[in-house]
């Protein structure tokens, strides 16, 4: 496993813990990624990803797991949306992707540091072979979201050249009507680590069907700003994932 569950609770909690004390450092984290409203600022929302992959011959096991797991882990009022998906290419890892959202870290510090909820992720090495779980906070670099369960994600993880984040975030601005422009795409997001670490950023394209993904990657200026990735981006690798049935909550 390449990062233990029970340090990212630690963490997380420690941070929410920091946050009210007033840290200046990670005060000036949290106040560059929030959208001023008046005179108050709102927290910035929270999304926690595990990448997972399936003991071998072992998938069936690990959805009983699941099942049995789901309802307490759904059930703390902190955690907004749980969302779980599987590669399409079941040969590749990681194998499943599974998406906890909060409103803040505040929440996510909470929810984490239940004892219901930390023993059911601390189990979580004994029913997948592998498991790693990273840390994002969202950005505002497009605005296409239509509301649905779309079915099909592709999501890419990318990390920024050295010193070059701030020429990669204006070639993002530069191309993002015509990214989001297509009618195939129905909801596109973007997200930074919040640690700095890779994959630095995450960005995460929805569709309704597996016929909506192939006609818009076949258009030629999405293929051609894919070309373009190769070039702008320090590294990155894309996953298409199918949503499974099982969380339910919104």
């Amino acid at each position: 496993m390449k990062l233990k569950l029970r340090t990212v609770f630690l963490t997380l909690f420690l941070v929410a813990l920091v946050a009210l004390a007033g840290c200046e450092r990670t005060q000036d984290a949290l106040m560059d990624n929030m959208q001023p409203t008046g005179p108050t600022v709102e927290p910035v929302p929270v999304k926690l990803v595990w990448l997972i992959d399936y003991p071998e011959n072992g998938k069936d096991a690990y959805l009983a797991w699941v099942a049995s797991n789901a309802p307490t882990l759904q059930a703390p009022e902190e955690v907004t949306r749980i969302r779980s998906y599987d590669n399409q290419d079941q040969t590749m890892s990681p194998n499943r992707l599974v998406e906890f959202e909060f409103g803040s870290f505040i929440d996510a510090a909470t929810y984490l540091n239940r004892p219901e909820i930390a023993a059911i992720l601390e189990d979580l090495p004994n029913h997948s072979s592998n498991s790693t779980v990273y840390t994002f906070i969202e950005r505002s670099d497009y605005a296409k979201t239509e509301g649905g369960n779309f079915p099909i994600k592709s999501v890419y993880l990318i990390d920024y050249p050295l010193g070059g984040k701030a020429a990669y975030l204006e070639w993002v601005a530069s191309i993002s009507s015509e990214l989001t422009a297509p009618p195939q795409l129905k909801a596109v997001a973007s997200y930074d680590n919040y640690y700095g670490e890779s994959p630095h950023r995450l960005v995460q394209f929805e569709y309704a069907s597996q016929e909506d993904i192939e006609t818009y990657a076949a258009l030629e200026e999405i293929q051609a700003i894919d070309a373009a990735l190769d070039v702008r981006a320090g590294s990155w690798e894309s996953h298409r994932f199918v949503l499974r049935g099982d969380y339910i909550n919104e």
